[in-house]
């Protein structure tokens, strides 16, 4: 996190900001929980994530759910965007690349929970689905469905 001070300046927001060439790049902004000490949920939708696959190079499409429980920090969305953005050019397996922003968030946010569902696009006849979470929910804690239907195809 950036500046502790009373009024924490977000890096990019309001910023000209280039997309990072790769997620290891990718710089994540957090800021003070605006309500730190009470349960409540987060969740960003990207529904036209891209990555690359690592065997042929092909575009790889999904769906990205992110839950999360704050704790004292909270991701700042365009710092998120950017590096949701950076696996444009990035070769990974879905299960790498879901469980991968899904722990990178954790361990710097610091969340009280989190969990993320990749709701992947077949590719050569087969959608792939990847869920990780941080560990149990707090108790107490509203979870919506995430709201993504398993793929059907045109039916």
């Amino acid at each position: 996190m950036r500046g502790m001070s009373d009024t924490p300046t977000p890096k990019f927001l309001g910023e000209n900001s280039p997309l990072p060439t790769s997620p290891e790049e990718a710089e994540l902004d957090y800021v003070p929980n605006p309500r730190a000490g009470q349960l409540y949920l987060v969740r960003f939708a990207a529904p036209e994530f891209t990555s690359l696959c690592p065997v042929t190079g092909q575009p790889d499409f999904a769906h990205l759910v992110i839950d999360y429980a704050p704790g004292e920090t909270i991701v700042e969305s365009k710092s998120l965007k950017l590096f949701l953005g950076s696996f444009r050019n990035h070769n990974g397996f879905h299960e790498d690349v879901t469980v991968g922003i899904g722990q990178r968030l954790f361990d710097e946010m610091k969340p009280r929970w989190l969990r993320i569902g990749g709701y992947w696009y077949p590719r050569g006849g087969i959608p792939i689905d990847v869920f990780w979470q941080s560990g149990a929910p707090p108790a107490d804690l509203w979870l919506p469905d995430q709201g993504v239907s398993s793929y059907r195809g045109r039916g």
